[in-house]
């Protein structure tokens, strides 16, 4: 098969000196603190879908958004999920949180204070390192899940 269906989303890492601000998921199939972020709508460019997204989850206005990697995995129902990263430092507005979670700022030297998502480490990898542009998540056949960064 030259195709599948793939659902597009988004993730952001805002940061500001050695602070990051984090979402603590209210959602029960990916909880733990992680990066704000949602689907892409029909129609709408991914860095319009970022923008919009970060408004939505944290009240705040991003801009000088950096494209740094991507996060893909396959769900249950066989759709592929491509997650595009983005990072800035660049925003304004009042920070608030939304039905998706609370949304805070933590010290990068605290991170393992909070009950972080699954492949959260991972993640941050992606972001930080010029090096790794792709986080690839894969079940066995027992339900086993492989995290590979490429």
């Amino acid at each position: 098969m030259r195709s599948e269906q793939a659902i597009i989303t988004v993730l952001c890492m805002i940061y500001h000196d050695d602070e990051i601000l984090l979402q603590n998921r209210i959602a029960q199939n990916w909880p733990g603190v992680t990066f704000p972020g949602g689907h892409v709508e029909k129609g709408e460019s991914f860095v319009e879908a970022i923008i919009r997204e970060m408004k939505e989850e944290t009240g705040l206005e991003v801009r000088d958004l950096r494209l740094c990697g991507l996060k893909q995995l396959q769900s249950e129902d066989e759709e592929r999920y491509v997650i595009l990263l983005f990072k800035t430092e660049s925003f304004s507005g009042e920070l608030v949180s939304s039905k998706e979670g609370k949304m805070q700022w933590v010290k990068r030297s605290e991170l393992d204070r909070y009950p972080l998502a699954p492949d959260f480490k991972e993640l941050l990898e992606v972001f930080d390192r010029d090096d790794i542009q792709e986080l690839m998540l894969e079940q066995n056949a027992d339900g086993d899940i492989s995290i590979t960064l490429h």
